[in-house]
């Protein structure tokens, strides 16, 4: 869909996996300024701006109608922008046509053409763009190697599992070394094996070639897995960017907390406040302890935030160590094979979950309806505010 001449990575397969080219950080690729997009009343996306560095892998995350594709759409120049700016290398292109803007585009979709090879398929680009045909055979040979299929070049598309399909083309995007490359769900018609199979190949070739992706998806944990840094989106807004981890840790806001992982959610308010900490009382009387990472004042209803790994189970008897401790009755017990996962419904009638390593004996022994404690630390606690 792209100019011929490209500045991404060089298709060159015989850099072996786990040796990568020196990643250059400093410069943004790509940059978007105050970008909006308006059907009537709905604001679709609304004031987004972000940059993505040059040579990196962002994911937009976010439910179905949070603005991750419509905000997509734009950088590709399928959607023309309401208001705002994208600009590639530091040039706006918010009204250049898709074709002169040298970004490819991999869908959900694999939209390979059935009466062609996986080779034709793949040198398609190159052939309406009259590159020589020696360049061309070269060129695939390269990039089906690159993509682990240069046995398959003589097939054709129905001939492939889905992932093999999907591979091709990804090959086909990265033949003409686009200097960005748009990814809207490519994995989403795949299953869980597959698709963690191509999470690991588009991982591999995104080191390999040092080409800028930006990755669409609704899945949180294929988000974790595969990005240097992910944009959370919620109703047309991005809520926080930041490296998976960060945003794992450290979530901005309760829709971040909840979207990003599994989090329990406990309701209270704000008790007292004392030596960077806040004392807060919970709908059940309990009172735990949270780090006070914003400034909110007594009284305050609160959100309050922690992981299931982060709990414990124990005997109502026993004592952890822990300041914050909650007690109810187990409701659901899910053998996950490397661990256990409880659902444990407090006196308040509020629900928590605590997932557990597989294999103690105190995990072995915890019975339906059994009462229980749930103990964590404080340092791992969250607190949000919520609207009155």
């Amino acid at each position: 869909m792209n100019s011929s001449t490209g500045s991404g990575g060089t298709l060159d397969a015989g850099v072996p996996q786990g040796s990568q080219p020196a990643r250059s950080m400093a410069a943004n690729l790509l940059s978007i300024r105050n970008l909006s997009k308006h059907y009537g009343d709905f604001r679709a996306v609304d004031n987004v701006s972000l940059d993505v560095r040059r040579g990196e892998l962002m994911t937009f995350l976010g439910p179905s109608g949070s603005g991750k594709t419509t905000t997509l759409n734009m950088v590709a120049g399928f959607d023309t922008p309401t208001a705002g700016e994208i600009l590639i290398d530091n040039q706006d292109i918010s009204r250049v046509i898709p074709s002169r803007r040298n970004i490819g585009m991999v869908f959900q979709r694999y939209t390979l053409f059935p009466h062609m090879t996986v080779a034709e398929n793949v040198g398609f680009p190159l052939m309406v763009r009259r590159v020589a045909k020696p360049q061309i055979a070269e060129r695939v040979t390269r990039v089906l190697k690159l993509i682990r299929l240069e046995s398959f070049g003589d097939r054709r598309p129905s001939q492939l599992s889905g992932g093999q399909q999907q591979r091709v083309a990804l090959a086909r995007a990265l033949i003409y070394e686009p200097r960005l490359l748009l990814m809207d769900e490519p994995l989403g018609a795949l299953d869980k094996r597959l698709r963690e199979e191509i999470q690991l190949e588009i991982r591999r070739i995104h080191h390999q070639l040092d080409v800028t992706i930006i990755y669409v998806t609704h899945d949180q944990e294929e988000a974790l897995r595969l990005s240097d840094r992910i944009a959370v989106f919620d109703n047309g807004r991005i809520a926080q960017i930041g490296a998976a981890r960060e945003l794992y840790d450290q979530p901005a806001n309760a829709f971040v907390g909840a979207f990003l992982g599994n989090s329990n959610f406990l309701t209270g308010k704000i008790a007292t406040a004392n030596g960077g900490r806040y004392q807060v009382t919970l709908k059940d009387g309990s009172s735990i302890e949270a780090p006070a990472r914003l400034a909110l004042a007594p009284e305050q209803p609160v959100s309050v935030m922690f992981r299931p790994e982060k709990a414990i189970l124990q005997s109502v008897s026993e004592t952890s160590g822990f300041t914050n401790r909650v007690v109810g009755r187990i409701t659901e017990n899910v053998f996950l094979g490397d661990s256990a996962t409880y659902e444990v419904r407090t006196a308040s009638g509020e629900l928590v979950t605590v997932k557990q390593p597989f294999g103690p004996s105190e995990t072995k022994t915890r019975t339906m309806d059994e009462e229980i404690a749930v103990s964590w630390p404080h340092d791992c606690v969250h607190i949000f505010p919520i609207d009155r």
